[in-house]
């Protein structure tokens, strides 16, 4: 199959993905759109909600549609490294043995991430960036596709560990969760209180997921489509020539070269979901906030005059 034909195959998979999500998920079409990107995209989610969202639910339902192996892990204050990643032990002939943690799985739910201290949260680091752990002095590769979509309650901050700006930095996409609308409530109450189970059928398999993650890849992107990208990221660091006034005045840290990958990495999904064979700006914009958003660091100023990160970013585009 030609690239141009497995995505015109994807668009038609990709909206059958959704009908089987939205038979669970009601509402949330944007978060599921940038979960979905992430993880064709080959990158890592991280999901900002109060609690009862129904996060644990979606992101099982979405491995379930997938057809990918889900582990979710709850984050604690007193959780070690060990803890997740596995470790050796003496099993019956007094032999060392492995044993894999939750961290092997295609999908892992890191609920609560910022519970956690953090030397397990760089367990966790290694694993996402290097899609393999060390335990020791061994290496041990996970399974491909891997994806990691992690949780983050904006509430309560007490007794949290905040993640650095070195890990948030390895999230492709921080996802801001809202509350419903009052018909999609209505919608949820009724459909969550009722005796009635809906079963998600597995709509693709990891090897699927693997080939369109390299189909993604070779998706050729204009010249001015990536120099907009990087022009964009340039104009988000305060002490850049290109950067406008309102960045100079309100943000102390900009985005890093990172940022301008993923946005042509997320950009390219972003156009072959929508069946385009070559994303355009409109493709990068339609990204921005959610890639941009967790990488920017505002200053007092920004912070006493209450101007959120998403109207300097909508300035940007």
């Amino acid at each position: 199959m030609s690239d141009a034909k497995a995505i015109d195959a994807l668009v038609t998979r990709y909206q059958d993905l959704k009908k089987e999500i939205g038979r669970v998920i009601i509402g949330q079409h944007e978060v599921v759109d940038q979960i979905v990107i992430s993880i064709f995209s080959g990158g890592h989610a991280l999901l900002i909600g109060v609690p009862g969202l129904a996060k644990t639910l979606m992101v099982n339902t979405i491995a379930q549609a997938l057809g990918l192996d889900f582990k979710r892990i709850q984050f604690t204050p007193d959780l070690m490294p060990s803890d997740i990643v596995g470790a050796e032990i003496l099993d019956e002939s007094r032999n060392f043995k492995f044993l894999k943690g939750p961290v092997f799985a295609n999908i892992v739910l890191a609920d609560e991430i910022n519970r956690t201290p953090p030397k397990t949260q760089a367990a966790l680091l290694e694993a996402m960036q290097e899609k393999a752990v060390t335990v020791a002095g061994k290496q041990y590769p996970l399974d491909k596709p891997y994806f990691v979509l992690a949780t983050q309650n904006p509430i309560e901050q007490e007794g949290t560990y905040p993640l650095p700006e070195a890990q948030l930095d390895r999230f492709m996409f921080a996802i801001n969760l809202v509350y419903p609308s009052y018909e999609e409530e209505v919608a949820i109450v009724k459909a969550t209180t009722a005796d009635t189970q809906v079963s998600v059928k597995p709509l693709f398999t990891a090897a699927d997921i693997v080939n369109y993650q390299q189909l993604i890849r070779r998706i050729p992107v204009a010249d001015n489509v990536v120099e907009y990208a990087v022009a964009l990221v340039g104009r988000t660091r305060p002490d850049s020539t290109s950067a406008p006034q309102i960045v100079k005045d309100y943000i102390d840290w900009g985005a890093g070269p990172r940022a301008s990958q993923n946005l042509i990495l997320a950009a390219k999904t972003h156009a072959a979901i929508q069946g385009k064979y070559s994303p355009d700006i409109e493709d990068v914009k339609a990204v921005a906030q959610g890639i941009l958003g967790h990488r920017l660091l505002k200053n007092y100023k920004a912070e006493a005059e209450g101007l959120t990160l998403k109207e300097i970013i909508k300035s940007l585009l």
